[in-house]
């Protein structure tokens, strides 16, 4: 059952607007956020073994991904700036897929949460490392990008269900 839910980004005319958050408690607030990105057996194995030419392919993907989650309000409309105080961004290899995934942490204090944060640091990590390979692989597939779990603020705790 879905639940009659207004649009907190729209006023009474449908005007787009900033939610105003100063009347909200400041909460600690963290978010999780993951994604992959699928590319070829050559491209792969040279991620894997650090030949890319470019350099460290995860390590510039971390640094890309933790600069973009302090600048989400210059990139989506109507987003706050945040004083985040934890950023974080974990790779881990699928041998069989080709893939590399990534896991984004953003935490807070604060009156509104770092979902976005923490979406957009994988996006970002996903894109740096399509980048740096691409003379490799154009083909690789950037994917499953989603929130994991947030915990904090109003609606508290969010947890993905596992999929089957």
């Amino acid at each position: 059952m879905v639940e009659n839910l207004e649009f907190t980004h729209f006023d009474a005319s449908g005007n787009a607007r900033m939610v105003d958050v100063s009347a909200k408690a400041e909460t600690t607030r963290q978010a999780v956020a993951a994604g992959s990105i699928t590319m070829s057996r050559q491209a792969y194995d040279m991620v894997r073994q650090g030949t890319i030419k470019k350099g460290d392919v995860l390590g510039v993907a971390r640094i890309a991904g933790i600069m973009a989650a302090k600048k989400v309000d210059q990139l989506i409309p109507l987003c706050h700036p945040l004083a985040i105080t934890a950023a974080d961004i974990a790779f881990s290899f699928n041998d069989e897929q080709c893939a590399v995934h990534m896991e984004a942490t953003v935490a807070m204090t604060g009156r509104t949460g770092v979902e976005m944060e923490a979406l957009t640091a994988v996006s970002v990590a996903a894109l740096t490392i399509y980048d740096m390979c691409k003379a490799v692989d154009k083909s690789m597939v950037v994917s499953d990008i989603r929130l994991l779990r947030k915990s904090g603020g109003k609606s508290g705790e969010f947890v993905r269900p596992v999929s089957p």
